[in-house]
């Protein structure tokens, strides 16, 4: 009930208004059943931008951090990521990811759609980064459709690092859904499950025109860590 005010009478509405979203694409998502919304990941806001255009709700997972934080920052965080239907995850552990995929499934199990970032972090540089191969087996064990999503100036609109988004129309295209019903009972082969994310990371590219890079962004985001 919480989300489906926030989105329809309170947040979304407000967030429409100063946004003005530019979608294009949207009449892929399925109108009912299991999908999977794999979408390239510039900003903070993406988990919010996304649940807000599509007209069913998306679940996406985030680290239980997001939900705990303390001051203005933390309350707004913990407001949005719970108006947006976002599910906290514990990922603090060495499960962290398996935890993570067993709650999507379990969203996509009862007939809804999960939304899911395979390169696994923020790109560090706008660049699209290669894709974890968890998106293919949440296709391959749940059997849903995987919808490719380009979010295309998130970046622009709230940098990494700051609280405060600028105003300016936010754009985001949604691309034919993919069918992996060919895979069945695959699961568990990583030739199979790289091949299919590869798959959805090229339309992921097509759809945003952004530049591919086939290392994982977490690899770039460490290098200045290490030196």
């Amino acid at each position: 009930m919480f989300y489906w005010l926030l989105k329809y009478i309170f947040l979304g509405p407000l967030l429409r208004l100063i946004f003005r979203p530019q979608v294009e694409g949207l009449e892929n998502v399925p109108g009912e059943g299991a999908a999977i919304l794999a979408s390239n990941h510039l900003s903070f806001s993406d988990s919010i931008f996304i649940p807000l255009v599509v007209k069913r709700k998306v679940t996406f997972v985030a680290k239980a951090e997001y939900f705990t934080g303390k001051g203005i920052k933390g309350r707004l965080q913990k407001m949005f990521f719970v108006g947006t239907g976002t599910i906290p995850v514990d990922r603090s552990g060495g499960r962290a990811a398996q935890a993570a995929l067993n709650t999507q499934l379990r969203v996509l199990r009862g007939g809804n759609i999960a939304g899911i970032y395979p390169e696994g972090t923020r790109s560090p540089d706008g660049r699209l980064f290669r894709g974890k191969t968890g998106v293919a087996r949440l296709a391959l064990e749940s059997g849903a459709p995987v919808v490719p999503v380009a979010v295309l100036n998130t970046d622009k609109v709230q940098p990494s690092g700051k609280l405060i988004p600028k105003i300016m129309k936010v754009r985001l295209r949604f691309g034919r859904p993919l069918d992996f019903s060919r895979y069945a009972g695959m699961a568990g082969d990583r030739f199979v499950e790289r091949a299919i994310t590869d798959e959805i990371m090229y339309e992921v590219m097509e759809l945003s025109g952004r530049e591919y890079v086939d290392v994982y962004a977490v690899k770039v985001k460490n290098v200045p860590a290490a030196a």
